[in-house]
């Protein structure tokens, strides 16, 4: 269990789905949790699925905390910096999970010496599955990096990069949940087509990813090995690869991750 007090700058999504997985992991003591949010709804929200504390007011959360979080939207970060640039954070660990927002722009806007860690979770976290990425800024110590992987851990898996890698994590994983929904839909929209129900073809497709997912986590097999082990010769699963090829679905997938990789890089230059 952590003893730091958190408070989290955003009381959206991810900010809450954070809050409420460190609480099923009694990482930390309730009355050691607190968030801000302009949106005074969400804050009531969180309050009544959580009952931790609710503030109107950045600089008093960020004063009363020993982790802030920064969970907001990186179009938003830089006011929100600029808003904490004048409070004293000497002992505090800033905790940033803006998208595509470097350490050295985080840094640059808070006192000199403020140690901080920039993160990429993902949607997944809202559900405890999270895929989630970490690396630590200038000042930061290998504590600081410890209790933000036991955070993290608490809505999912978690591992440490090198910042330069976090744009490629925020490709990855960040957007990845999103080109899994979308084959999930063409699978269902598959099995539609060829004449299944759609609660039956849809049922039947998102176990099909969950199962599949499970199996190559647990496997000691390469993806190719477990791929040929559902492959016969001449059979369906052969046509269906081979149509799959036909439509470049492994490049088109590449592409993806390497056109978000490049937004998730303008968005650290500040480009919106």
């Amino acid at each position: 269990m952590l003893q730091d007090s958190i408070g989290f700058i955003g009381a959206g999504k991810m900010g809450s789905a954070i809050i409420k997985g460190i609480l099923r992991a009694g990482l930390v003591e309730r009355d050691r949790l607190a968030a801000s949010d302009p949106i005074e709804a969400l804050g009531k929200a969180l309050v009544d699925d959580t009952g931790v504390r609710f503030l109107r007011d950045n600089v008093e959360l960020a004063r009363s905390s020993d982790i802030v979080v920064l969970a907001v939207k990186p179009q938003v970060i830089d006011a929100v910096l600029q808003e904490l640039a004048g409070t004293p954070l000497d002992g505090k660990l800033v905790v940033s999970i803006a998208a595509g927002v470097p350490l050295a722009r985080i840094e640059g806007l808070l006192p000199e010496g403020t140690r901080a860690v920039r993160v990429m979770p993902n949607t997944p976290c809202l559900v405890g599955a999270a895929a989630s990425a970490y690396a630590g800024g200038r000042w930061a110590k290998d504590e600081d990096l410890d209790r933000v992987g036991q955070i993290l851990s608490s809505v999912g898996l978690a591992v440490t990069v090198e910042e330069h890698h976090l744009d490629a994590v925020t490709a990855l994983s960040g957007s990845g949940p999103a080109y899994v929904f979308l084959f999930i839909e063409a699978l269902t929209a598959g099995g539609v087509q060829m004449g299944l129900s759609r609660d039956v073809a849809l049922k039947l497709a998102l176990q099909t990813v969950y199962g599949s997912a499970v199996m190559a986590r647990e496997s000691k097999e390469h993806l190719a090995e477990l791929r040929d082990a559902v492959t016969s010769p001449a059979g369906t699963t052969a046509a269906g690869l081979f149509a799959l090829e036909q439509g470049a679905f492994r490049a088109t997938v590449m592409e993806a991750v390497l056109q978000a990789t490049e937004r998730s890089e303008a968005l650290g230059r500040g480009e919106h």
